[in-house]
């Protein structure tokens, strides 16, 4: 089958279904097939290393490539307007392979000091005992992370919103700066964001990451993650983040994920549009305290949201006024269409309870002012809410009812 290459002219929504795709010259299928072999046959003399094989183009090995797994990189690719993609098993193997492929010994990191978990982990536990240096720091502020920088900088890595908390980071505004600095690498985490919202290569940033798991497969079925960048860049990656550490993704996953994909844009309207109207409920219902959501006025970065963002998902937090543990035990227990469950951008709704206390010890471990400035988006504790494209107002009165 030919990979159908992407068309300027082509939408969003076309975009979402075609590239990547074709119809099969031999069985005529229409639509894409799934390859699961772990091995090709050559039609010539190759070399059996990825090392020496630089002379044949075609499929050797599912570890160094997979055309299933290749039709979803081009599709990625395409929605990201960017000029290539690689995936790999989870979001946390694009993460880690992105930071160990393109960090060394004496390099230095400075990183948002509130993200996704996996994240925030490995760097504050894995990277130092590598001999990479990470400094932490609220990356909404342009000052702190201007300091932070030292000659040995290689990499600022930025998650816009933050998870969990939606504090957001001026893509463009860092990215100048990093650059105007010689920093080699700006790397935004877009999960949360997604190409309908925001794509910051278009904004100066050098390399983007998704966890596929979520909002661009969609559907809760299919763990994979993918690193978008340059060409030259990830044909660099490739070699040691692929064929060297082996988070490869599954092709079934990358199947699913690709037909997850083709309804990608209609989702994330859908999307949007309940989460609109549940974060209205939820800021007038007198049991919440406060919601933080980057389409509502009263998110307090409201503006680099409009400017930011075209879509604004259906990632939000609120705050209650009773103890969330005990409402979290009611959500358990009551709760009929929103599911109590991690993870987020699955096309049902999922909410779970992070206790500021606990992620602190556990995860982000800040100190006394980083805290503060944690505790002015998250409180005592945050609801972290991942709307579905369920209808609205059955939403609201299923969180109603245990609220």
């Amino acid at each position: 089958m030919i990979m159908k290459e992407d068309d300027p002219r082509w939408g969003d929504r076309t975009r979402a279904i075609h590239v990547g795709e074709g119809v099969d010259e031999v069985t005529r299928a229409s639509s894409p097939n799934l390859v699961m072999s772990a091995t090709f046959s050559p039609d010539q003399v190759a070399g059996f290393s990825a090392l020496n094989r630089s002379g044949y183009e075609g499929y050797t090995y599912a570890r160094v490539s997979n055309p299933t797994v290749d039709q979803l990189a081009v599709k990625i690719a395409a929605l990201e307007c960017a000029p290539a993609a690689l995936c790999f098993a989870s979001g946390m193997a694009a993460s880690h392979a992105l930071l160990a492929g393109r960090l060394s010994s004496g390099d230095h990191l400075v990183i948002s000091d509130t993200n996704y978990v996996g994240t925030a982990e490995l760097v504050r536990d894995s990277l130092p005992r590598w001999g990479i240096e990470v400094s932490l720091v609220d990356t909404s502020d342009l000052n702190e992370v201007e300091s932070a920088f030292t000659p040995r900088t290689k990499m600022v890595w930025i998650e816009t919103p933050a998870n969990p908390i939606m504090r957001l980071s001026d893509i463009e505004a860092i990215s100048g700066l990093a650059h105007d600095l010689g920093v080699r690498d700006v790397v935004v985490d877009s999960t949360f964001a997604t190409p309908a919202a925001t794509r910051p290569m278009e904004l100066g940033a050098d390399f983007v990451v998704h966890s596929l798991t979520k909002y661009l497969g969609g559907h809760g079925d299919a763990m994979g993650g993918a690193v978008v960048g340059r060409t030259e860049d990830l044909d660099a990656l490739n070699l040691e983040a692929m064929v060297h550490y082996g988070g490869v993704l599954s092709p079934f996953n990358a199947w699913l994920i690709s037909r997850g994909l083709a309804t990608f844009p209609l989702r994330m309207a859908a999307h949007e549009e309940t989460a609109m109207q549940v974060a209205d409920f939820l800021e007038a219902h007198p049991a919440v305290v406060r919601v933080h959501y980057p389409g509502s006025k009263s998110h307090p970065q409201h503006a680099l949201a409009q400017r930011q963002m075209r879509n604004y998902s259906g990632m939000m937090t609120f705050q209650t006024r009773e103890p969330g543990g005990s409402i979290a035990k009611r959500m358990i227990e009551k709760l009929r269409v929103v599911h109590y469950a991690v993870s987020l951008g699955h096309h049902r709704s999922l909410v779970y309870w992070i206790p500021t206390d606990m992620v602190m010890d556990s995860t982000f471990r800040l100190g006394p002012n980083a805290q503060a400035r944690y505790r002015t988006f998250a409180g005592d504790g945050v609801f972290r809410f991942s709307v579905g494209i369920e209808d609205a107002d059955d939403v609201c009165a299923d969180l109603d009812s245990v609220l």
